[in-house]
């Protein structure tokens, strides 16, 4: 996939950029660590800029992350509803639960919007419940451009400084990326165990 990548960016400069960087969001298959290392090393080897790379790739992840909260305002909480009055009872989930998530991130939504956009994985899909909480655009917009800007400057940075030798850069990328794999889902596991617990004392 990574020659297919540099290829793109090669032959289609800013515009490739814009796009893969738009596809990563709705499509994580992509890798962002690719794309911004690969765009870093081009800007000693093309003619592609710094600040160019990173603002292109900062505009395309943006865009892919509107679409996704654009999403989630079509699952909002209403048509949720709707699908635990169908389907709760197999699925062990009451309102009061989608409530109680949907407060939470009404209160901590911003933050975990900007922190999102910093972890792999949870960058992409953070967009999809901040649009059925009704997070304010405005807000989300900002908080989203703002940590979208931080991984991407800080990986391009980091792709021109080691050039040729980005392999082993991408290589510790991964390495943290799969630490956050685990993490992610020994929460989810905790995090169930802790909800049937809870059913289970409410009853």
């Amino acid at each position: 996939m990574e020659q297919w990548i540099i290829s793109i960016m090669d032959n289609y400069g800013y515009f490739g950029i814009f796009l893969l960087m738009l596809l990563e969001n709705v499509f994580p298959p992509v890798p962002s660590e690719v794309v911004l290392t690969a765009g870093g090393f081009m800007t000693s080897t093309t003619s592609l800029t710094v600040w160019g790379v990173i603002l292109t790739a900062t505009a395309g992840s943006v865009a892919g992350a509107v679409m996704l909260y654009g999403l989630g305002l079509l699952l909002d909480v209403e048509r949720v509803e709707q699908i635990i009055d169908k389907h709760g009872h197999w699925l062990r989930l009451k309102k009061a639960d989608l409530y109680k998530a949907d407060r939470w991130f009404d209160r901590f939504g911003v933050f975990a919007v900007f922190i999102g956009r910093l972890i792999p994985l949870v960058r992409s899909l953070i967009s999809i419940p901040a649009g059925m909480s009704n997070m304010k655009f405005v807000l989300f917009l900002a908080f989203t451009t703002a940590g979208t800007l931080i991984w991407n400057t800080v990986l391009v940075y980091i792709g021109r400084a080691v050039g040729e030798n980005r392999e082993e850069i991408l290589a510790q990328l991964d390495i943290y990326s799969n630490i956050v794999y685990a993490l992610l889902f020994a929460g989810a596991i905790v995090g169930l165990w802790l909800f049937k617990k809870r059913r289970s004392a409410g009853r």
